[in-house]
C-alpha cells in the first residue's frame, strides 16, 4: 500500500508536489494534489470526456469542506491565491494519505474524531464520487462542502466573465449549467442537503503552470452552492458529480463496485508467471480507454499520458504489450490492434488523435512500424492465428506503401534497403518537439531506430507469412537488404551507431539512446559484439536511475534540466532530458547481451520506488538529465508504466 503520514501531509511543499489520479475508462479523469490545493489547470474532481475519449472538460474543480465537531469548526480546505496568500488549515488536521487501489484517501483527525475522504470515478461514466466516513468520534459531525465549478476545455483557464449560471434545485441536489449551451452538471447527495448559491471565487494561483512556462497561471471558478449533512460515528455522506441526471447515489455500493473492478484486474494479472506488481497493474488500466472505429464500436486505444495527452499511435503500440498482454488482458490488445487497423491510411498509422476535430494526424514514421511489433507480441502471447490472418493484408499494404513511398518522403532507398523519412519543418520520429516552425531535432534522413524497427517489421512479416502459408520471399529479400544496409550505421571511430544517416548535413554522430532499439527488438540487425558495445556506451553515458538521457552530457546541445518557458522546455525535451520508457529497451538489450536477469532487473528498482513520488501510484514521463533527476512532464505516462511492467516480467528470476 502507498501511504504517507504527517511527515508528508503536514508540509505543504511536499504534499502539493505529489499528485493523485483516478480515471473512468472513457478518457475522463479526476486529479489533484495530496495537499488538496490546485496547482495545474488540469486539476479537478470531474474532468468529463464529452466526446470519448476526448472532449475533456473541467466541470467540478473542487469541494472545499468545513467540519463542525464538538462545538468547534475546522476548515479542511487548502488554496493558494494570486497574492501569495496560502490557505492551508486543512493540512493541520491531515493525519494520513493513502491509496486503496487507485482511490485516494485522506484521513483528517480533530479531537477524537477521524474523518476519511475518498474520491473515485465510475467506470464507463462521467461520474465522480466523493465519500466521507466518520470512522470514529463521540458525537455527530456536521460537514459542509462548497462546490466550485467550471465548464471549459481542460487545456484552458477561466477568468471572471458574464456567465449567468442556472443553478436549479433538483431531487437530491443541484443541476448546474454555467452558461447557455454548457454541459449540465449534477451535484447530488442521497443523505444530505444542498443549498444553491452563486459567487465567483477569484485568483486561484496555479503554481505548476507557472513552472511550465504558461501564461495563464491564475484562474477563477464559480461557487454554485453547498452540499452537506450530519454524519454520526460510523456513518457516511457521499457527494456525486455527474453529467448524468440520475447516477447511482449509493456511495457504499458504488465503491464496492469500484473495488471489485480493481480486484478483478489484479486477480487476472496474478495468474501470470511472474505476476506484475499490483500497483502497476492498476496504473496500466488507467491509460486504456474506449475509442469507437468504423465497424468497431467496442474499439480501444491508449491515452499517452495524464493529464494533457490524447491517444497517440506511437505510444499506444509501444505500450500495448506492457499495458495489456503483461497484465493478463489479451482481449484488450486485440481490440486496440483492430481499432488502429481502421485508421491506417497510405500505409501509415495515426500519430495522434487531436483534442479538437475528427481527423487524425499522420506525421509519424515510427508508430506504424511499432504496430508490427505489437502484433508480434500479441501472437506470441496468445497464438491467435485468426487475428493475424485478419490483419496480415493491412501489414502487407503498409510494406507496399513504404517500399514505393508514402507521405513526408517516407520511402525505401533501393541503394541500401534503408528507410528514409523527413521533410523540412516536420517532426516524424518520437523525438518530436516543435516550437512554431522550429523542429528541435528534425532527424531528416535515415534514423537509426526507424531502421531497426523497419528490419524488425520485415522479419516479422516473413515469419508471419511462413506461418500463414503465404509467400515470404519478398519480405525476406527486403529484410536481407535492410540488414546489409544497416551496417552503414556503425561509427567505427566512436564505437557506436550514428543516430541519423544521409541527413541534410551528412551523418549525425550524436550519442543518443535511439540505437538501443537495434539491440532490444526481437530481430536485431547487429552482430553480438556491436550489440554489446552499444549497451556499454549507453550505460556509461546515457543511463540514469530513471531511464536514459536523450543526449549525452558531452554534447554541446545537452540540456540537463527541463525548466523555463515553453521554448526552453521544448528545447530540452530531447536534448538530454531522461525518458522513463527507455529503461525498458535498455533492460531488454542488457539482458540480451549479458544474460543476467538479476543484474538487468536492478536497473528497474528506482522506478518502482518512484511510485510514491510525483504521480502517486504511477510513473512519470520524464526526468532531469542532471542529478538528482527531478521528475517532470506528465506525472502518469503510459509507456513509462508499460515498459516497467514488461521489463520487470522479462527479468524475473528463473
Amino acid at each position: 500500500m502507498i501511504e504517507f503520514g504527517r511527515e508528508v501531509c503536514a508540509h505543504l511543499p511536499i504534499a502539493e508536489r505529489r499528485e493523485w489520479l483516478v480515471t473512468n475508462g472513457i478518457g475522463g479523469y479526476a486529479m489533484g494534489t495530496v495537499a488538496g490545493l490546485l496547482t495545474r489547470r488540469y486539476h479537478g474532481l470531474l474532468v468529463a470526456a464529452l466526446q470519448p475519449p476526448l472532449g475533456r472538460t473541467l466541470l467540478l474543480a473542487k469541494l472545499d469542506e468545513d467540519a463542525k465537531y464538538g462545538g468547534a469548526q475546522f476548515s479542511l480546505a487548502a488554496n493558494r491565491w494570486a497574492d501569495a496568500t496560502v490557505e492551508q488549515e486543512g493540512l493541520c488536521y491531515l493525519e494520513r494519505f493513502h491509496l486503496e487501489g487507485t482511490t485516494p484517501v485522506w484521513s483528517y483527525a480533530f479531537g477524537d474524531a477521524l474523518l476519511e475522504k475518498r474520491v473515485w470515478m465510475q467506470q464507463g461514466a462521467n461520474t465522480t464520487y466523493v465519500r466521507y466516513d466518520l470512522r470514529r468520534g463521540s458525537a455527530p459531525l456536521e460537514l459542509y462542502a462548497k462546490a466550485l465549478v467550471d465548464c471549459r476545455d481542460h487545456h484552458q483557464t477561466t477568468i471572471l466573465n458574464d456567465w449567468k449560471p442556472e443553478i436549479r434545485p433538483v431531487a437530491n441536489g443541484l443541476r448546474v449549467q454555467v452558461h447557455e449551451g454548457a454541459q449540465p452538471l449534477y451535484l447530488l447527495t442521497a443523505r444530505g442537503q444542498a443549498w444553491p448559491d452563486f459567487t465567483w471565487y477569484e485568483d486561484f494561483y496555479l503554481s505548476l503552470e507557472e513552472l511550465r512556462g504558461q501564461n495563464d497561471v491564475v484562474e477563477d471558478h464559480i461557487h454554485v452552492g453547498v452540499l452537506g449533512g450530519t454524519l454520526r460515528p460510523g456513518g457516511s455522506l457521499t457527494i456525486v458529480a455527474s453529467t448524468e441526471p440520475d447516477p447511482a447515489l449509493d456511495g457504499e455500493r458504488a465503491y464496492t463496485e469500484r473495488r471489485r473492478y480493481e480486484r478483478d484486474l489484479i486477480a487476472r494479472a496474478a495468474r501470470l508467471s511472474p505476476p506484475p506488481p499490483a500497483q502497476l497493474v492498476l496504473a496500466a488500466d488507467q491509460f486504456i480507454v474506449q475509442r469507437a472505429a468504423p465497424g468497431e464500436p467496442d474499439g480501444c486505444t491508449v491515452i499517452a499520458g495524464y493529464p494533457w495527452f490524447s491517444d497517440w499511435g506511437r505510444d499506444t503500440m509501444i505500450s500495448l504489450s506492457g499495458l495489456t498482454l503483461r497484465t493478463g488482458r489479451p482481449e484488450i490488445a486485440a481490440r486496440i490492434l483492430r481499432t488502429y487497423a481502421h485508421f491506417v491510411d497510405q500505409g501509415m498509422l495515426p500519430n495522434r488523435f487531436p483534442d479538437e476535430g475528427e481527423q487524425p494526424e499522420y506525421n509519424t514514421v515510427d508508430a506504424t512500424l511499432w504496430y508490427f511489433e505489437a502484433l508480434r507480441a500479441y501472437h506470441q502471447a496468445t497464438g491467435d492465428d485468426d487475428l493475424v490472418r485478419e490483419l496480415f493484408p493491412v501489414l502487407r499494404e503498409i510494406v507496399d506503401w513504404h517500399e514505393r513511398g508514402t507521405r513526408y518522403n517516407i520511402h525505401v532507398d533501393p541503394a541500401d534497403g534503408l528507410l528514409y523519412a523527413g521533410e523540412e519543418g516536420l517532426q516524424l520520429t518520437w523525438m518530436d518537439a516543435k516550437i512554431g516552425g522550429w523542429v528541435v531535432t528534425p532527424r531528416i534522413g535515415k534514423p537509426v531506430e526507424v531502421n531497426a524497427l523497419w528490419y524488425n517489421a520485415l522479419c516479422i512479416m516473413a515469419a508471419l507469412a511462413r506461418h500463414l502459408g503465404e509467400d515470404a520471399a519478398r519480405f525476406e529479400r527486403l529484410a536481407s537488404s535492410a540488414r546489409a544496409g544497416f551496417a552503414r550505421f556503425w561509427n567505427e571511430a566512436q564505437g557506436y551507431c550514428f543516430d541519423v544517416l544521409d541527413g541534410p548535413e551528412g551523418d549525425d554522430a550524436a550519442l543518443r539512446p535511439n540505437q538501443i532499439l537495434a539491440v532490444s527488438l526481437p530481430h536485431s540487425p547487429l552482430e553480438p559484439a556491436r550489440q554489446r558495445a552499444i549497451v556499454d556506451v549507453c550505460a556509461r553515458h546515457l543511463l540514469t536511475s530513471y531511464g536514459l538521457r536523450s543526449l549525452a552530457p558531452s554534447h554541446p546541445n545537452y540540456k540537463g534540466q527541463y525548466r523555463g518557458d515553453v521554448k526552453e522546455r521544448d528545447g530540452a525535451y530531447h536534448q538530454g532530458t531522461v525518458w522513463g520508457w527507455l529503461i525498458g529497451p535498455f533492460v531488454s538489450a542488457h539482458l540480451r547481451v549479458y544474460g543476467d536477469p538479476e543484474r538487468a532487473r536492478s536497473y528497474l528498482r528506482p522506478l518502482l520506488q518512484h511510485l510514491v513520488d510525483h504521480g502517486v501510484g504511477s510513473v512519470s514521463e520524464i526526468f532531469d538529465g542532471d542529478p538528482p533527476f527531478e521528475p517532470n512532464g506528465c506525472p502518469a505516462q503510459a509507456w513509462s508504466v508499460a515498459e516497467l511492467i514488461r521489463a520487470w516480467q522479462d527479468t524475473a528470476p528463473g
